[in-house]
């Protein structure tokens, strides 16, 4: 029954009769299962293909690239989410994609704020570091509480965002998400606590995945949910910074 938790708290359309069925089609009960080191390699090929993807399109921005990017790279993750053993290609393909988004955007904050890109960077990784650091040495304990607080602040702030981008549609915008001051400053560290708190349930997702043996794909997976956390933290850094060079 634990294995059935941690498949359904990521898919709802997984439950325990379809992970028997992928276990044995997948090599699930034969060794072929996921591992840890197994998910790291994947996640590092995952970011060399964004730092390529994203390079040459910070290089030759178009708001082209950066649409196209952003949804099919959206397309890419709710396919491995409802058919998590397409992973192996919608992993790769996402990043790619999504690389082209991120260099894109990056391309217009760096032409509005000088070396915002690196301090983004810089921002990203340090907090990744700090929170593998809390995870490890347990000093925040992801439990089932957590989890789903964690999930559920997640899913307020895709609300808001998605209300926002309505608006937007009609010529409204909705105050102190793209704004400056303290309000906007603000709402921005809300995000990135909230973001960061999800790489503390990406690093989970990859000790229950192999704790529960889950098929090899989860690999792949598992790192491309890492991926998506870390892109929008940096994109939430890269807003945090525009604002703050604001006032």
């Amino acid at each position: 029954m634990a294995g059935k938790s941690f498949f359904e708290s990521r898919n709802p359309m997984i439950n325990e009769e379809s992970i028997s069925k992928i276990s044995a089609q997948d090599g699930y009960l034969s060794g072929e299962t996921m591992s840890i080191d197994g998910a790291i390699n994947k996640t590092l090929i995952l970011f060399s293909i964004l730092v390529v993807t994203s390079s040459i399109s910070f290089l030759m921005p178009s708001t082209f690239l950066m649409i196209v990017g952003a949804i099919g790279g959206f397309i890419a993750v709710l396919v491995a989410s409802f058919k998590p053993h397409t992973s192996p290609i919608a992993a790769p393909v996402y990043t790619a994609l999504e690389g082209l988004f991120v260099g894109s955007i990056s391309a217009i904050y760096a032409s509005q704020v000088q070396g915002i890109v690196l301090n983004a960077i810089a921002l990203t990784f340090g907090t990744l570091l700090l929170m593998l650091v809390l995870y490890k040495y347990r000093i925040i304990t992801v439990t089932d509480k957590l989890r789903s607080g964690i999930i559920i602040a997640t899913g307020g702030i895709a609300l808001v965002y998605l209300i926002a981008f309505i608006f937007q549609l009609f010529g409204y915008n909705v105050p102190y998400i793209h704004e400056g001051g303290l309000m906007g400053i603000g709402f921005s560290l809300l995000v990135i606590a909230i973001a960061a708190l999800n790489l503390l349930l990406d690093f989970d997702n990859f000790e229950k995945a192999e704790q529960f043996r889950s098929p090899k794909y989860m690999e792949w997976f598992c790192a491309m949910g890492l991926m998506v956390t870390l892109v929008w933290l940096y994109i939430e850094f890269l807003r945090l910074l525009s604002k703050l060079n604001r006032d």
